[in-house]
């Protein structure tokens, strides 16, 4: 087998793989495993070509007995660590350092990084559910053994525990009820809907409901919304539940006696959707945020002061159900803040497929 066989048979194989033959030396590789490995592994022994011990001896079993071998090789692009799940199978080979056919080792690599950040996601939102189910359940379990003795004939004692017990059983509700319009969402974020929704009277339904909360907590809300209806292709509900959480998480954070702005408008032209667009903008006139925590707001459980939160009754995922509608109707949310002088949330989503005049 010439070199120019093996290139052009190594090149064929859509994932990093290296050829080694007889003498242990690495015969032939394609571009994806040079860029891996390095472009000065072919010629060498495959021991200096692919140093981690896992590997390593895959190999030298696969040379040994002729048969097949799985193990993994971690590495690092540059940005992020990536794994890789090594499949060693034996071949018949021509070693073109010590001639002569025999067996030797096809080393393929298949990149499974986003199976395994898949996992970790997963791990990470199982640890977070729990965690926030388990200072509410404690609580609960707690007040109830403490009615159920001490506090069994302390009629006073009895209506304060009663109160926190609800209150710790209400923010179990918001959480459950929270993760599930989540998981609706991700389940149906490949279809995008295409129902026409008028977002100003989504908006102002949004308003009416939420002025008895903006008025218990000394916020007032200053809308400016077109008389004219803007009309997007939509699911009306999520985009409430949207602009219910923008809304909702400006008020509680805002802070007293102070404004929350929201505002829509109708662009013929929107440069981050390359067409006409529709543009939802929150902004509140609190203390701002910290540019460090900008970048991962939208993250499950997520939050910038973890006490302050929980104490609004938030659940650390309304922004990451905010991101996921957006994204279900192909558009854009951009977060802008300052320290000290409040800020705001927009919601781009495109105008295209409605009727026009909409």
């Amino acid at each position: 087998m010439t070199t120019d066989t093996i290139s052009s048979l190594l090149g064929a194989i859509p994932m990093p793989a290296v050829l080694i033959g007889r003498g242990e030396h690495v015969v032939g590789a394609n571009e994806r495993a040079l860029g891996l490995l390095g472009h000065a592994i072919v010629g060498h022994h495959f021991i200096t070509a692919l140093r981690q011990p896992a590997i390593l001896d895959a190999i030298e079993a696969c040379l040994r007995d002729g048969n097949t071998r799985q193990t993994r090789y971690l590495s690092r692009d540059g940005a992020q660590d990536t794994s890789f799940a090594v499949n060693c199978a034996p071949v018949d080979t021509v070693d073109t350092v010590d001639t002569g056919t025999g067996k030797g080792a096809l080393i393929c690599f298949e990149d499974v990084t986003h199976l395994e950040q898949a996992g970790q996601m997963r791990r990470d939102f199982v640890a977070n559910v729990s965690h926030e189910l388990r200072s509410p359940l404690t609580a609960l379990l707690g007040f109830i053994e403490t009615l159920r003795g001490p506090a069994r004939d302390d009629p006073a004692a009895r209506a304060r525990f009663l109160k926190t017990m609800q209150d710790e059983a209400e923010r179990m509700e918001r959480l459950v009820r929270d993760l599930l319009s989540l998981s609706r969402v991700e389940a149906q974020e490949r279809v995008r809907p295409t129902d026409p929704v008028d977002l100003s009277r989504a908006i102002a339904t949004v308003l009416h409901a939420l002025r008895p909360f903006a008025e218990e907590r000394g916020v007032a809300i200053v809308a400016n919304l077109p008389d004219a209806p803007v009309a997007v292709p939509g699911d009306a509900d999520q985009l409430q539940q949207v602009v219910t959480n923008l809304i909702e998480n400006a008020i509680k954070y805002g802070g007293r006696d102070r404004a929350v702005h929201v505002s829509l408008k109708a662009t013929d032209e929107e440069p981050t959707l390359r067409g006409p667009a529709a543009v939802i903008a929150v902004r509140d006139e609190g203390t701002g945020i910290d540019p460090v925590h900008i970048a991962r707001l939208t993250e499950r459980f997520y939050r910038v002061d973890s006490h302050r939160s929980r104490h609004m009754g938030g659940t650390g995922l309304g922004l990451a159900i905010v991101k996921h509608i957006v994204g279900r109707h192909r558009g854009r949310l951009r977060i802008e803040s300052k320290l000290g002088q409040g800020s705001e949330f927009r919601v781009v989503l495109p105008r295209d497929g409605v009727a026009p005049g909409g």
